[in-house]
């Protein structure tokens, strides 16, 4: 799989990724915009304008219309924000894929953001926080990063908080677009049946017109640490939720790739060994997952799990254990055990891109951030690379104990009791 690229006048990127066997594309429009690039007075408003961009605009004056449109050509569209990619698609027949330029290119530049719907949908984003406040399994990662991060953008959720919400107002939208969302911030990608040189030609004729500005910066994670720290989001579950791991590296950090194998030695699958020890041999988890992830200028490895709430402190244990042992050089890793977990992590990517749209995220995700693009091949071959004293040497590293960090959610107000676990 290959990508062709060409940036127009105004610097907005277009990437194309035939795939000639499919009948189908996925038009991706993404944002170097996210929630780190908010302030505590519009906290939010990176999600919030993801809803909104989809309610209306001057020429298709109606969420309605708008879906009409796209149910009338049997496509699916949908948004996604994180702290620091927004994006918005369309995924339809190969045919359609000159409308669904149009569509994307009119909601970015001609949304109406209309009071009253704003208004309305304030409703729907607070009921979106508290889903997430009542999904404990996927609300773990935010306090994880609130712990990591703290009281600063990239330690904010990306939904907001509710009474910044409640704010809100059309000039805190204009106001932020006119900050980020020029044509030079932005990335069109659009995979599947289709063909460069009439992907350029279209998405000049839908996006060529935007007029660029400079955009504002992040601050800054600083990644500074000197004693273990726990967070404990006190709440009644059934069952309690953690998160713990290191402060790692960041994207442009080549020991990332080490770290993803050493991920999914620990956490990666049913055969791993986290899942292996703390779910089959003791029967403490439903879940177990280990994971490595990275920003422009931070990241983090972590295993995550969802506990009987009388057997949390053994999880914990047996989690703090095998980091002890890797941060020692005693990990042991075996030629078969590594094989196995490189082949677990192609494996996945493969899957994933089977999908036009897991593509399209793929090669727009890494021009934003990155500038610079890996094929799926080359990024296979840079996991091929790793030896098994690169998993130990990135173990040894960051496995340091004065940065292990441990969050919590469940019905506990005694802090300590956790903080006595981690020791290594």
């Amino acid at each position: 799989m290959n990508h062709q690229g060409k940036v127009l006048k105004n610097g907005l990127k277009v990437i194309t990724i035939p795939m000639p066997s499919f009948e189908s594309a996925t038009v991706l429009v993404m944002v170097g915009a996210g929630s780190r690039y908010e302030t505590r007075q519009n906290n939010g408003i990176s999600h919030f304008l993801e809803h909104m961009a989809f309610k209306g605009t001057e020429k298709r004056p109606s969420a309605l219309d708008i879906a009409e449109l796209i149910d009338g050509i049997g496509g699916e569209f949908n948004a996604f924000t994180g702290k620091e990619t927004t994006g918005y698609y369309v995924k339809s027949g190969n045919k359609y894929v000159g409308l669904c330029l149009d569509i994307l290119s009119d909601m970015l530049q001609h949304s109406k953001l209309e009071q009253a719907e704003i208004d309305k949908e304030r409703g729907v984003i607070i009921e979106e926080i508290n889903l997430y406040e009542d999904t404990p399994a996927r609300k773990i990662g935010d306090i994880y990063e609130r712990l990591l991060y703290g009281d600063t953008p990239m330690g904010w959720d990306i939904a907001g908080e509710k009474d910044v919400i409640q704010k809100i107002n059309r000039e805190d939208f204009v106001s932020y677009m006119g900050s980020l969302y020029s044509p030079s911030n932005m990335t069109v990608v659009v995979a599947g049946g289709v063909e460069a040189p009439k992907v350029e030609e279209m998405t000049e004729k839908y996006f060529g017109e935007m007029k660029s500005f400079d955009t504002v910066g992040y601050k800054e994670v600083v990644d500074k640490q000197d004693k273990p720290e726990v967070m404990v989001r006190q709440k009644q579950t059934e069952q309690v939720h953690f998160s713990i791991g290191f402060r790692t590296v960041s994207l442009f950090n080549p020991n990332k790739y080490a770290l993803a194998v050493l991920a999914s030695i620990l956490g990666g699958g049913m055969s791993s060994r986290l899942f292996h020890e703390i779910r089959e041999r003791r029967g403490l988890a439903y879940y177990v997952r280990t994971t490595s992830d990275q920003y422009v200028d931070a990241g983090n490895l972590a295993t995550v799990a969802g506990v009987d709430p009388k057997r949390v402190d053994d999880a914990i244990q047996v989690v703090v254990e095998e980091y002890k042992k890797f941060s020692e050089g005693k990990g042991n890793v075996t030629e078969k055990e590594l094989t196995k977990a490189k082949e677990f992590i192609k494996g996945h990517l493969v899957l994933e891109l089977e999908d036009s749209r897991s593509v399209a995220g793929f090669y727009a995700q890494q021009e934003i951030l990155e500038k610079s693009i890996e094929n799926p091949d080359e990024l296979m071959k840079k996991i091929d690379e790793v030896k098994v004293e690169d998993v130990e040497r990135v173990a040894k590293e960051f496995f340091k104990l004065n940065t292990l960090n441990l969050a919590l959610i469940g019905n506990f107000d005694d802090r300590q009791r956790f903080e006595n676990l981690l020791k290594f």
